[in-house]
């Protein structure tokens, strides 16, 4: 499946923003869908194999995952795996890109939900729109903590 990604000019440094981004316990303050999560198996922190038990909610409906992260490479580049059960769910990649102006950061997920998954989804909701959507408003609120 091809990565679903939105870009974003901030008015702040790479280092400023790169911990807002990073501190996966924080994306409930940016995030449509995520209401925040905690830090497991001895991890206090975002570091590679760190891992966080996030929470989540869409409507009604509410579950957690294990959030794994890949990639820590403070202040340009942060990634994390999503897991539920022994399912994969999505790989969440930041990218953080120094400007003239403070930087661009762009967002981007790739489901790796299966197919069978995918076409059952309650609803029938069209994934792709709504998680476009909401890389969208998350980076928009991250733009504006990070200039506040």
């Amino acid at each position: 499946m091809e990565p679903i990604q939105r870009s974003l000019e901030i008015s702040a440094t790479p280092e400023k923003v790169f911990p807002f981004i990073a501190h996966l316990e924080r994306m409930g303050e940016f995030s449509p869908e995520n209401t925040g999560g905690e830090w497991v198996r001895g991890a206090s922190g975002p570091a590679v194999g760190a891992r966080l038990k996030g929470t989540n909610a869409r409507g009604g409906q509410r579950w957690t995952t294990l959030a794994t992260v890949t990639t820590y490479l403070p202040p340009t580049a942060f990634a994390f795996e999503v897991t539920a059960g022994p399912f994969k769910v999505a790989r969440w990649v930041y990218d953080i890109e120094a400007t003239t102006n403070g930087c661009k950061v762009t967002e981007s997920m790739v489901d790796r939900r299966g197919r069978f998954v995918r076409l059952f989804e309650k609803g029938g909701d069209d994934r792709a729109a709504f998680t476009g959507a909401s890389i969208e408003q998350t980076v928009a609120n991250l733009k504006a903590a990070c200039e506040a």
